[in-house]
């Protein structure tokens, strides 16, 4: 029998900068069996700063300029962790985001940047932002010029800082906010009487013109004093009227490497030819937050991309034990300056070069770099079927579809219920209902205990979250009951690898699962862990409930039907693992999964007949569920069906989940129901941690939404037959 290989080493890339991206990149075409990649970084997405000047001026939309580390991590084969890096204990080997257990590594490597923060200055956190980081910028300027447009802030721009950086951005934002109708005035500020200082003289004559010629004003030789909410103050008084002040002087450090412990020059990660930091060989530093020692070179992405080749064969030279390989950076490199409309500048040799043409040939190698990671290389991720295997393989694997994680990871709801079918009555006078509702029902006192286990194979890399998920995921039947969490065993099913992993992987597993747990007022009680081919988180749960439960009876005709979370995880992440979902959908869809729903029950369960959570049978099966057990009817209105962001275009794509055939095989019990319609489709999504489907009396659901911020009313219930009909 075939096992896969064991994890034995753990890779953490810290940043999701340009040299990581491109190293991410070719792991996936060819990793290192035995390593599993982590990248750490605040968002879903990391800008390429090449491109910058070309938003701020309008020529590129925001998706142009930014790498989805969401699909990049998939194709690495990395799990993706959203925070952003605060601390690294080197002796336990420990990285510390907040917010979640610290992760462990073997092999760590520094890609955070720099930022253009001026935090000596005044009144600059208050009422500037820095162009550095870009994401945080970029927001902020858009939001400067739909006020500037409405009227609502003055069209007057300051950038502190008259390098490269700070030209390109006041020309750019000159152009912008010309070219918005508006009458803008820039002003460009540096301490220093002469700017442009790492350029030559046939390109800053080229830009000196240029800033001349749009009008942008250049005050050299003063310093800023402080920076107040109606603009700058310039040292003697003066004061510079702006709606917005950009810093963009110099480049400073994160200043979390300080407490590091790491050798710094500057503050910037000191490392050797290799990439390594000169005190510590299980950590590497690469792009402008690194300092080479063997040959320094100022701050630019072009050092950034052509350390990735040599930072990847060092990687895996200390994961396999092989030989490292060493980095000089070439002594020049071809700067392309913009200079705000499509016209720019390069600096090479001691020529002026400059015109329209220039900035397409800068378009062109900007647009060439970003095709990488916006075109990724495809993968084959569909199981290969041996030559020689048994028939009937194709129909079990799916069309070669890689199968599903999370509740989509189950056998059809037919198979099931045949299973079902063929189990006795309880024979037992506590047991109050027999097998088919959310939980098993237990008398206990003057009320019951219910009793329910599920679990999960994995559908994200990251084992903090995935139990999360799980624990929100499991605690939905009890919930569903109207009863409170009490006690909760966990199942755990760990890949094999090495101890050290085994025990960090498991620490990250039950504090996301005692996070969840614990806010639910259930307690871990123990539970069972082993190894096996994958990732799997599993709960037994019990909960206690005064009177009686709620289950799938009782709906009654008139009743309304209350959904509390959109619907479409099942797709998204079959989206997710093709490649074909945005950063921005995966993680609101994992933010949603990790939603609890305690509070929705709370409210709901006085009130309502019939209550059920929606998993992997997706709506229209839960929804069936209890209709059959009622024998009541519904009109379901399709429209008002609340959807997760990304999964009505996903669906509209014909992405589905590999059990999605299973449950539209239900498709005849629902009138009108096309599955060709991506929203129809949608019904028979299976969900992981969905929301509650709850039967409440008509004349109660205005109340209980107002209530229930998110919810939504999605039918009636109507006299029998047991049937669906789109309304």
């Amino acid at each position: 029998m075939h096992h896969p290989l064991p994890l034995t080493r753990d890779l953490v890339l810290i940043g999701g900068g340009h040299t990581h991206a491109l190293v991410a990149r070719a792991w996936g075409m060819k990793p290192v069996p035995g390593v599993r990649v982590t990248i750490i970084n605040p968002g879903p997405t990391a800008p390429y700063s090449g491109m910058l000047p070309g938003l701020i001026a309008g020529h590129y939309t925001r998706d142009q300029l930014e790498i989805d580390l969401v699909p990049l991590a998939r194709h690495a084969g990395a799990r993706l962790v959203i925070g952003r890096a605060q601390g690294i204990d080197r002796a336990q080997r420990l990285i510390h985001v907040p917010g979640r257990p610290p992760i462990r590594y073997d092999i760590a490597s520094i890609d955070i940047g720099i930022t253009s923060d001026l935090p000596d200055l005044p009144g600059f956190a208050d009422h500037a932002v820095p162009a550095k980081p870009l994401g945080a910028f970029a927001d902020r300027w858009e939001d400067f010029v739909i006020q500037a447009r409405a009227g609502e802030a003055a069209p007057r721009v300051t950038v502190i800082g008259a390098g490269v950086a700070g030209v390109e951005l006041a020309l750019a934002a000159r152009h912008r906010l010309a070219q918005a109708g508006l009458s803008p005035e820039i002003t460009l500020i540096d301490a220093a009487g002469d700017v442009l200082r790492d350029v030559r003289p046939a390109a800053k004559a080229a830009l000196m013109d240029q800033l001349a010629a749009q009008g942008v004003r250049l005050r050299t030789g003063v310093a800023v004093e402080r920076v107040e909410a109606g603009g700058a103050v310039l040292a003697g008084g003066e004061a510079i009227p702006a709606g917005l002040v950009i810093g963009a002087a110099g480049a400073r450090p994160q200043g979390w490497l300080a407490t590091t412990g790491l050798d710094l020059t500057d503050g910037f990660v000191t490392v050797d030819r290799h990439l390594r930091a000169i005190n510590d060989p299980h950590i590497f530093a690469v792009g402008d937050c690194a300092h080479l020692s063997h040959d320094p070179r100022p701050k630019a992405g072009v050092y950034a991309v052509r350390e990735a080749p040599h930072l990847l064969a060092n990687l895996r030279a200390v994961a396999t034990g092989g030989r490292l390989r060493a980095y000089r950076p070439q002594k020049d490199y071809l700067k392309l300056i913009s200079m705000g409309g499509q016209r720019a500048a390069a600096d090479r040799l001691n020529r002026r070069i400059e015109g329209a043409w220039v900035w397409r040939w800068k378009d062109h190698i900007d647009r060439k770099f970003m095709r990488q990671f916006h075109q990724l290389p495809a993968m084959d991720l569909a199981p290969h079927i041996p030559h020689g295997a048994a028939l009937g393989m194709e129909e079990v694997i799916g069309g070669g579809q890689p199968p599903c994680g999370g509740c989509a990871a189950k056998p059809g709801a037919a198979t099931l219920a045949g299973a079902l079918a063929g189990l006795a009555p309880p024979a037992r006078a506590d047991m109050l209902r027999g097998p088919g509702d959310d939980a098993a029902i237990l008398a206990h006192g003057t009320g019951a205990q219910v009793i329910t286990t599920d679990h999960l194979r994995a559908l994200t890399e990251d084992p903090y979250l995935m139990a999360r998920i799980a624990a929100t995921h499991a605690l939905g039947d009890i919930w569903a009951m109207g009863a409170t969490p009490q006690a909760a065993l966990s199942t755990v099913i760990l890949p094999r690898m090495a101890e050290p992993m085994q025990a960090a992987t498991l620490r990250e597993i039950l504090a996301g699962a005692e996070e969840v747990l614990s806010a639910a007022g259930a307690d871990i009680a123990g539970g069972h862990s082993s190894t096996g081919a994958e990732l799997t988180i599993g709960f037994t749960l019990t909960g206690l409930v005064q009177g009686t439960p709620l289950g799938l009876n009782g709906v009654r005709p008139g009743d309304t039907l209350i959904l509390t979370k959109p619907i479409g995880s099942g797709t998204i992440m079959a989206a997710e693992m093709q490649g074909r979902a945005t950063g921005p959908e995966v993680l609101a869809a994992l933010d949603t999964m990790q939603h609890p729903q305690g509070e929705a029950a709370a409210v709901l369960a006085p009130k309502a007949h019939a209550m059920t959570d929606v998993t992997g049978y997706g709506l229209a099966g839960h929804l069936m569920s209890m209709l059959r057990a009622s024998g009541v009817g519904a009109v379901l209105d399709l429209d008002t069906v609340p959807l997760l962001q990304g999964a009505l275009r996903l669906s509209t794509l014909g992405i589905r989940s590999t059990l999605f055939a299973q449950n539209a095989s239900m498709a005849d019990q629902v009138d009108g129901a096309d599955l060709t319609d991506p929203r129809a489709a949608l019904l028979f999504d299976p969900q992981t941690a969905g929301g509650l489907l709850a039967a409440v009396p008509g004349d109660a659901a205005k109340a209980l939404l107002a209530a229930l911020p998110g919810a939504a009313r999605i039918g009636t219930v109507t006299e029998g037959p047991a049937r669906i009909r789109l309304g």
